[in-house]
């Protein structure tokens, strides 16, 4: 009996729950679609793209620089050449064999 009162009381819940939260939701959506149709939304966002892709040149270089740096670090090679010392090559796993 204690179930059966459990379960009508989480079925009754749910549905009262479900129909304010849609109201709710439709509520916050009406909102969000003025702010995100606003002209000042719209301008800040076209400059946030356009930031971006100025920028993306200047992220890419220093990311590869940051990498290589890394790389040397970890090989031991501080020269800035990232090759494995006498050419000896160290692949595992789906790149290559083991040597």
């Amino acid at each position: 009996m204690r179930k059966l009162m459990l379960l009508a009381a989480v079925a009754v819940g749910y549905v009262l729950g479900a129909r304010a939260g849609r109201e709710r939701y439709d509520q916050i959506m009406s909102l969000v679609g003025q702010v995100k149709n606003d002209p000042r939304v719209q301008e800040k966002a076209h400059q946030a793209v356009d930031l971006a892709k100025d920028q993306a040149p200047v992220v890419a270089d220093k990311v590869t620089s940051a990498a290589s740096a890394a790389a040397a670090k970890v090989t031991g090679n501080d020269s800035g050449d990232t090759s494995p010392p006498n050419g000896a090559h160290h692949m595992a796993g789906p790149q290559g064999d083991l040597p």
